[in-house]
């Protein structure tokens, strides 16, 4: 499967964005989704999973409330709502797929196809 992130940019502290995951190849449907991203110099970290059919959802500490993840595999997109965005948001977003369907994983190596990364910055 290809995934093609999109919808980052430039935004004020307390501003939304919305990022797209669109999926194109093998059966969307099948795989679970995860967001992380990467600030410069480290690691990625998990941010968000969906699994396959939309029934659960993990969020990391760090952005429960504020940042919420939806897919629709009619349209083979997984969407990233953030809001209430705060500088320290600042990096690299990446969506993944693949893993368990039902369980999505919170770690790099539970995600086997990645999409290129969309900057999203947030000013003070």
């Amino acid at each position: 499967v290809q995934l093609q992130a999109s919808g980052g940019g430039l935004v004020q502290a307390g501003g939304s964005l919305r990022l797209s995951c669109a999926a194109s190849g093998r059966a969307f449907s099948n795989y679970a989704v995860g967001w992380f991203r990467q600030f410069p110099g480290k690691e990625r970290e998990f941010v968000v999973a969906i699994s396959s059919n939309g029934g659960r959802t993990y969020y990391a500490d760090s952005v429960k409330g504020r940042f919420t993840i939806s897919r629709d595999n009619a349209k083979n997109t997984v969407w990233l709502q953030m809001n209430s965005l705060k500088p320290e948001d600042t990096a690299v977003y990446y969506c993944a797929a693949g893993g368990s369907r039902y369980y999505p994983g919170s770690t790099v190596g539970d995600y086997d196809y990645w999409g290129q990364g969309t900057q999203v910055t947030v000013s003070s």
